[in-house]
């Protein structure tokens, strides 16, 4: 039976878990999410410090035997994607502990893609030639699938990095408007005491 590519890129899509999370996570914490994942299977993960001090955060991924798989430290954003090396659960952390008084807000996404099937469907007695193709199609399908989810998960990183500029540079106008109006004050000030000062000079000079 034929189907159509578009259809099957759908269905694959579909396949692919993907978890997107906001995450507050206050000084000196730590969160941590738990995948289970097959061996072979792969794993992404996007992140990004969406709110809080300078934004940046420690990241580490720990595999089920307690091995280190990924470790990034004081990073505002980043994407990593590996391939799970054993069956078992996956340990994702966010640490804010290097912080003293400052919260963040962590916007995150977890991919997990399908699992990696076998190949005793390939060949039986000499082979099929075209489920040999079948299942190299299928493959294809799959990681245009996870690429399709992972740029649309950058999409929505960069529309939070642009929401996150433009909250600072909101703060910054704000910041120079205030800064602005101090000094006019200032001025204005400063003008009306050398106004006073001459004044009281004047009437003094009279009176002797």
């Amino acid at each position: 039976m034929f189907v159509l590519p578009e259809i099957m890129v759908l269905l694959a899509m579909l396949s692919v878990k993907a978890s997107g999370y906001f995450v507050n996570i206050d000084a000196h914490a730590e969160e941590c999410f738990f995948e289970r994942v097959k061996a072979g299977t792969k794993m992404g993960l996007m992140f990004q410090v969406a709110e809080g001090g300078f934004l940046d955060i420690d990241v580490e991924i720990t595999g089920p035997d307690g091995k280190q798989v990924y470790k990034g430290d004081r990073e505002s954003s980043g994407k990593y994607s590996v391939a799970a090396h054993m069956d078992g659960t996956y340990k994702f952390c966010f640490s804010n502990k290097m912080s003293t008084i400052t919260p963040k807000i962590i916007m995150f996404t977890i991919d997990i893609g399908e699992a990696p099937q076998g190949d005793s469907m390939g060949t039986e007695g000499g082979g099929d030639t075209w489920d040999v193709h079948q299942n190299n199609l299928e493959d294809m399908i799959n990681e245009l699938a996870v690429s399709m989810t992972a740029v649309k998960h950058e999409q929505e990183y960069m529309e939070v990095r642009e929401k996150i500029h433009r909250a600072i540079n909101d703060n910054t106008n704000s910041r120079v408007v205030l800064w602005s109006f101090f000094e006019a004050l200032v001025l204005v000030a400063m003008t009306l005491g050398q106004i006073y000062y001459l004044k009281r000079f004047f009437e003094v000079r009279r009176v002797v």
